[in-house]
């Protein structure tokens, strides 16, 4: 066996004997505790109907004693009757002569056939018979500790079966006694689920940074011997649903060595130390079992920087424990084999004494994958779905900009749902394309009631939307145009999809944004000569996207190049140590509205010159209800000379998407090896 695989034996090791020094009480068969009972039972069973000869009824003994059949009786606890039978019913044969060689009577106890015994009726008195017929009588009280014990042992069998009943029901975090320990879950050897870094599709800089990771738990020494340290925690920060958990999972699956994950908020209860409490816990039985990665998934939780919204000499729960788990982090050294991993998507949040080297050595950027990385994790994600043969990942991928991988995820999802609603025996190209338009503005709601006139008012309202974004110069092609309610609010949409990923916008291309966006309610203006609430979202991102250009880009010639984003507190939503005055701040007012200004009036220019074109647009969608890329063209014409690459929509148009047959070549066997 190598050196390197020899921890991994102890880590088993470690955790068998962690498990047995947990489980005191030794765990039996259920069908052991059933036959216990049952021999409790049954010797109680034998206690209470054991009897001294042979037993006689109540009235038969009293018959017996004005006869003077029965001597020597004992009466015992004041119920219980013992006694012999006397001489003369020996001679007249109600019982046998113990003496004689004759067997005794069948109904006669064998081995007492002169004595009997019975139970006095409660509330009785027998004394008072057994003078007046001249028997002598004795009376004992004994106690009967036996039973007495039985019956405390049940009791406590009872209480004791009902509160462990009471305790595997409750939550392990709601226990009392548990309150104080980690929630985190074990995945070892022993986990049936088993996540490789094959699973991770998309991010390979991030995967790179990842596998050093895991070279460091492999193989320590690699590192230590030229004098280097092992990293003692890695921060993975992205946007939500990019895979930072799966990539933690995948460290621990590919390094083959225990993982424990838990979430920030697992850590914060409403009892006061309970969370430092599970932090030393934690840290305990990792250091128990180490090489072992410890995963603090939503981080922010308990890291956000100390002294913000904490009330004047206020105990701060979240702050002790943050507190505790710093201390921890500076507690052990790289050379035991602990690698903390979190994931957050909130970094600029987060406490600077949680980020310095020392505790997160290295934060790895997990972001939303390009066009090749979505072509990978669509990949990933289909590869258990059957396919038809018209699929074509690199167009999906290109259908998707800004997509992380769990939204592809749930796109390859409702696609091969989709195609079993329709009964289908493969997914199909169309199926993703619905999937596509499901994902991005919601389910359709064929059925739900519109008025004609509020339908009209739609097809009014989408028709601007598309016009002005075929026409300026940097808008994102239109790919389809739909009058049919989608989602919880959208009555209609305008499905705009960039060519390319992109990471910079300049000035131009933001104003032509705005323009798209606000054609939607100047339509409505030029036709109908009012307005309506169509529009809110469309204002709404509009005067988000210019006070954006103002404040945060610097793009505005009256307050020049200045960003009064306050980074540093990012929560700071209401005004407070704000970095600028109230002049400042009623330029910026000003400044906002001259481009929103200025872009309407480019707008409704561009919708009056082709106020022809909205009114059979309108018509159209009033008639089809959805129009796609080649039904645009048609009605429209082509795009302005120069806005896109020439010949990109000369090729094969699939559901409104235009594809050029020059877009990728379907790999030979060879190239994919």
């Amino acid at each position: 066996m190598s050196e390197k695989n020899k921890p991994s034996d102890n880590t088993g090791k470690d955790q068998k004997k962690s498990k047995q020094g947990n489980n005191l009480i030794p765990k039996f068969p259920i069908w052991i505790y059933v036959v216990l009972l049952l021999v409790l039972l049954g010797i109680q069973f034998y206690a209470f109907n054991t009897s001294d000869g042979s037993r006689i009824k109540y009235s038969t003994f009293l018959k017996y004693v004005e006869k003077g059949y029965v001597d020597n009786i004992v009466i015992k606890n004041g119920s219980y009757i013992t006694g012999e039978y006397s001489s003369k019913a020996v001679e007249e044969g109600i019982v046998k002569d113990p003496n004689a060689v004759e067997d005794p009577l069948p109904l006669i106890d064998t081995e007492a056939p002169n004595t009997f015994s019975t139970t006095m009726l409660d509330g009785d008195e027998i004394r008072p018979i057994l003078d007046e017929n001249e028997v002598t009588y004795d009376v004992q009280i004994e106690e009967d500790w036996f039973s007495s014990l039985f019956v405390w042992l049940v009791f406590i069998a009872i209480a004791v079966a009902f509160w462990v009943f009471i305790f595997k029901r409750m939550n392990p975090g709601q226990q009392v006694l548990n309150i104080g320990k980690n929630k985190a879950s074990l995945y070892d050897k022993q986990s049936e689920s088993k996540t490789s870094f094959e699973d991770v599709a998309g991010l390979q800089e991030a995967k790179a940074e990842v596998e050093e990771i895991v070279e460091f738990l492999k193989t320590p020494k690699k590192f230590t011997k030229l004098g280097g340290t092992l990293p003692k925690g890695a921060l993975l920060v992205g946007p939500p649903g990019t895979g930072k958990t799966l990539m933690a999972k995948a460290t621990a699956g590919e390094a083959d060595v225990p993982f424990y994950s838990l979430s920030g908020s697992d850590f914060v209860e409403m009892f006061v130390g309970v969370g430092a409490a599970r932090v030393r816990d934690l840290f305990k039985k990792a250091k128990e079992t180490a090489p072992c990665i410890i995963f603090i998934d939503e981080i922010d939780a308990i890291g956000r920087t100390r002294g913000k919204g904490m009330s004047m000499g206020s105990n701060d729960e979240r702050e002790n424990t943050l507190n505790q788990l710093l201390s921890e982090m500076d507690g052990f050294n790289s050379d035991d084999g602990v690698i903390i991993m979190a994931a957050t998507n909130r970094p600029d949040v987060l406490d600077s004494a949680l980020l310095r080297p020392g505790r997160f050595d290295r934060q790895i950027v997990i972001d939303k994958p390009d066009l090749i990385g979505r072509v990978e994790v669509l990949k990933v994600h289909t590869r258990d779905l059957i396919l038809s043969d018209d699929i074509e990942l690199k167009l999906l991928a290109s259908q998707t900009p800004g997509f992380a991988g769990a939204e592809l995820a749930n796109l390859c999802n409702e696609a091969a749902l989709m195609a079993a609603r329709r009964g289908k025996d493969a997914v199909e190209m169309e199926d993703f394309q619905d999937s596509i338009e499901r994902v991005i503005a919601g389910l359709e709601k064929k059925n739900k009631l519109i008025s004609p006139k509020e339908r009209e008012i739609v097809a009014y309202h989408e028709a601007g939307h598309a016009i002005v974004g075929w026409y300026l110069q940097h808008t994102d092609p239109v790919l389809k145009v739909s009058i049919i309610p989608r989602g919880l609010a959208a009555l209609g949409y305008t499905l705009q999809t960039p060519l390319e990923d992109r990471f910079l916008m300049t000035t131009d291309e933001l104003n032509d944004k705005i323009c798209a966006l606000l054609g939607g309610r100047i339509a409505e203006e030029v036709i109908f000569g009012r307005i309506s609430t169509g529009a809110q979202n469309d204002l709404e991102r509009i005067t988000n996207m210019a006070f954006a250009m103002v404040a945060e880009y610097g793009m505005s010639e009256e307050l020049g190049y200045i960003s009064l984003k306050d980074s540093q507190n990012p929560d700071n939503s209401y005004g407070f140590n704000k970095k600028y005055s109230e002049q400042t701040a009623e330029n910026i007012d000003k400044a906002v509205k001259e481009i929103i200004r200025q872009n309407y009036e480019r707008t409704k220019e561009l919708l009056i010159k082709h106020k022809d074109q909205l009114e059979k647009m309108a018509e159209t969608l009033l008639d089809k209800e959805v129009i796609d890329h080649n039904d645009l063209k048609a009605l429209l014409g082509d795009h302005p000379e120069g806005k896109y690459p020439e010949g990109i929509f000369d090729a094969e148009v699939i559901n409104g998407m235009a594809v050029s047959d020059e877009v990728e070549e379907e790999p030979t066997e060879d190239e994919e090896e």
